[in-house]
């Protein structure tokens, strides 16, 4: 733990702002408390914005705060955290770089101070599955696993704990990627399709984002690129370490692909079987392709009668294609994560053999919606849209070439409570009513799991 103390010295004296009061950065002020001259909780927030019990802790600790419009001007800090939601290159951050200052995140810390090998896992869709999987597979072969980073759990404030013989398991967003110059021994990309294009300046900054995930390996180092995905591909090129694919379309030479309903894993062109894809409880194409990426990631480390028993049992996270329940012979789905209009197609989309009823719409990330209103047209019967991203959504769907009037109703509502009392007052009984919104949620709920849970309170009090 030399680096670890090392660090803490470094900060004797130091003046440390933590921006953002989120899930990343308020553990943070306990591990921090002592080691520091003063802590500055920063936050674009006003008081009266904040939580109750995050006002409670910081007055507790002691903290000071800086909410507000101008939170992080003229705080004059020497370390400043900032939150993975708040962007690199926003003008605060360069001023404070500027001036002098130490900008970084409990995420970039950590991966410095780790002493334990890192799996690191990202993509546009699928990450927090796949993250989730390899977990479980890794617990199962008898490892001890600290599961973290955008999946919520932050890790810095576990350091102390975390022994050389252990592994982390870390979900990386593109905002957090996008200023770590350190990549995990174990890098896996599931996909990359445009997606925050409201935060990244353009499409080559996010796909620049999500490269640092490899670009830092070393010989040994192990990258898993999705092979279907013509982005990450090309990432190919930049490798330094071994390289596996995962494929649901195509063998691969080396890696993880199915072939006859079974999934195989091929190195060097030797082929095993790994297990029948009928193994796996989760639903959907999209959760085949999570598997493929996770056996790619731990062949040779887990064996694979552990990955077949993961398989058979894990039934997946909340607001994930998760069933609410069943009513009046109808079926209701939350897959409130579909903050993207790939993650609908191949989520909930996908898979049901009849048309549905589509709950959809939330907070425009500037993504567009056409092949998203291609597909609704040929699998929703019943389009129900709210929120900013509402015209744009319908927009697409009349645009498409396959749109049809008759075969499509579409039908704006105000929020979610209109958007659910619509759904179930429209449905028959075989129906399948499903939450997907194909956007954030930022316009009317702070976060996804805030958007899924409201949509499951309001089907639970059907009778």
């Amino acid at each position: 733990m030399k680096n670890f103390h090392r660090f803490l010295d470094a900060l004797s004296g130091a003046t440390l702002a933590l921006c953002g009061l989120g899930l990343s950065n308020l553990p943070l002020i306990r591990f921090f408390k002592g080691h520091c001259a003063k802590i500055i909780a920063c936050d674009r927030r006003d008081k009266s914005e904040l939580s109750a019990d995050v006002i409670k802790l910081l007055s507790n600790e002691g903290i000071e705060l800086s909410l507000g419009e101008n939170y992080i001007n003229n705080i004059g800090a020497d370390v400043i955290f900032r939150t993975p939601g708040m962007p690199f290159f926003s003008p605060e951050l360069v001023r404070a770089r500027n001036r002098g200052a130490i900008v970084t995140s409990e995420m970039e810390i950590f991966f410095d101070l780790c002493p334990c090998d890192i799996i690191a896992v990202t993509g546009s869709d699928g990450k927090s599955t796949t993250t989730s999987i390899i977990s479980e597979m890794l617990k199962e072969a008898g490892r001890s696993v600290h599961l973290g980073g955008n999946i919520g759990r932050p890790l810095l404030p576990l350091i102390k704990k975390i022994t050389a013989e252990d592994i982390a398991v870390v979900e990386l967003s593109s905002f957090q990627l996008i200023s770590m110059r350190k990549s995990p021994q174990i890098a896996v990309i599931t996909n990359v399709s445009p997606n925050h294009l409201d935060i990244h300046k353009d499409m080559a900054e996010y796909i620049d984002a999500k490269k640092n995930i490899i670009l830092h390996q070393n010989a040994f180092g192990r990258a898993v690129l999705n092979l279907d995905n013509s982005i990450t591909n090309e990432f190919l090129n930049i490798m330094r370490g071994r390289t596996f694919f995962f494929s649901a379309s195509q063998k691969c030479k080396n890696g993880a692909f199915i072939f006859d309903k079974k999934i195989y894993f091929s190195q060097n062109g030797k082929e095993q079987l790994v297990m029948p894809a009928n193994c796996i409880v989760l639903p959907g194409a999209h959760n085949l392709e999570n598997y493929l990426a996770a056996v790619a990631a731990l062949w040779g480390i887990v064996p694979k009668e552990i990955m077949v028993k993961v398989a058979t049992k894990f039934k997946g996270l909340a607001h994930r294609t998760e069933f609410v329940r069943e009513l009046h012979s109808v079926k209701y789905y939350n897959d409130s994560i579909a903050t993207s209009p790939t993650r609908t197609i191949r989520g909930t989309l996908s898979l049901f053999p009849q048309k549905i009823i589509l709950i959809a719409g939330g907070y425009d990330k500037n993504i567009s919606f056409d092949e998203l209103g291609l597909v609704v047209t040929e699998k929703v019967k019943i389009l129900i849209l709210m929120g900013r991203t509402a015209e744009k959504i319908e927009r697409a769907a009349k645009g498409s070439v396959k749109y049809k009037e008759n075969c499509l109703h579409i039908i704006r509502v105000n929020d979610m409570e209109e958007a659910v009392t619509v759904a179930r007052s429209l449905s028959i009984p075989g129906d399948v009513v499903a939450l997907s919104p194909a956007c954030a949620s930022f316009d009317l709920y702070t976060n996804f799991e805030a958007r899924g849970d409201h949509f499951k309170q309001l089907v639970k009090t059907f009778t």
